[in-house]
């Protein structure tokens, strides 16, 4: 080949990928957006936003929160997998993306190819607690109480779907129970009725007990996740407490959308996990409940592959489907 002709297309290679390569090492060079799917001063919200905080030390340019909530995530995750692979629209996703498609027939994206996963950032769990006056004292008498008087116990929850109304539906199955389902609109109204005795039990979570547990005006009885929290040391799992092998826990993952280059997701990785060693996250660990992990894209990608599958085969077996 002429000397002409390889100098040529070697130019002509160089030219093609150059723009491309100095595109991602000049990453990021404005504002990173991060969608939550839910509306401002939730759980998600507070995790996502001191996120955004920390990681914009890190990256050097502003990370904002939009808030994107409707049709139970959908809105909000759509809106992600529809944008620019470029890694300036992240997602915050959490169970609910791991549950949708199965509660829902037919959803606008992928679940799995549309996204490509950042960092799974962090774990929770839900808190099992009761009225103070009840004569359930752990996980054993609420069993014994439930198998004594099938019809008689009912517990709470706020959404179809939610970690909270499946840790409670795992629980029936696990335990070979039977507790009937209040729907709520809100953690709130449903612990209102739990101190009235409208209720007898709920799986709900540490930010909306906590308080109430330290004050003695409800009192918890264990906790949903495979492992003692720290928050809560002297409270037994449900699984050492009477159903062994039950875990349901919460969790946040950073999402990008499909394609987006590996060096930026890299980049975004390595960002998410310096920002969860902050004080701002050891302070939140403590508040919600959470178990700061960070890990790597692919643990997220089978982490999230063994939570779809999961809760595909209970919320089948359950005959659960959205609202």
């Amino acid at each position: 080949m002429p000397l002409r002709v390889l100098t040529a297309i070697l130019f002509a290679l160089a030219a093609s990928v150059l723009p491309h390569a100095l595109v991602h090492a000049s990453y990021p060079d404005h504002i990173v957006k991060i969608v939550v799917p839910f509306a401002p001063g939730g759980g998600t919200d507070v995790v996502a936003r001191t996120l955004a905080q920390e990681m914009h030390k890190d990256l050097g340019v502003s990370v904002i929160i939009e808030n994107k909530p409707g049709a139970g995530t959908i809105i909000g995750t759509q809106s992600v997998a529809a944008s620019p692979p470029d890694g300036y629209t992240l997602l915050m996703a959490t169970f609910a993306n791991a549950v949708n498609p199965s509660l829902t027939s037919k959803l606008p994206y992928d679940a799995h190819k549309d996204f490509a996963p950042v960092a799974l950032v962090a774990r929770s769990f839900n808190v099992v607690v009761v009225n103070p006056s009840s004569p359930i004292k752990s996980i054993a008498d609420l069993i014994a109480a439930a198998k004594a008087d099938p019809e008689k116990l009912s517990y709470g929850t706020y959404g179809t779907g939610t970690s909270a109304h499946l840790a409670g539906e795992l629980f029936k199955h696990m335990a070979g129970v039977n507790l009937t389902t209040v729907p709520y609109k809100g953690a709130a109204p449903a612990i209102t009725d739990l101190l009235g005795g409208q209720i007898q039990v709920m799986f709900t979570t540490v930010a909306s007990c906590a308080s109430l547990v330290e004050a003695g005006q409800l009192r918890a009885i264990g906790v949903t996740s495979a492992e003692r929290s720290p928050s809560f040391p002297q409270l037994p799992t449900v699984s050492e407490a009477g159903v062994p092998g039950y875990s349901a826990e919460s969790w946040y993952g950073l999402y990008a959308p499909a394609n987006t280059p590996p060096e930026i997701i890299d980049r975004l990785n390595k960002s998410a996990a310096k920002a969860v060693q902050a004080e701002a996250f050891r302070k939140l660990s403590v508040n919600e409940g959470l178990v700061m992990v960070a890990k790597p894209p692919a643990e997220l990608d089978r982490y999230f592959a063994g939570e779809q599958a999961r809760w595909r085969s209970l919320i089948q077996d359950a005959g659960i489907k959205a609202e």
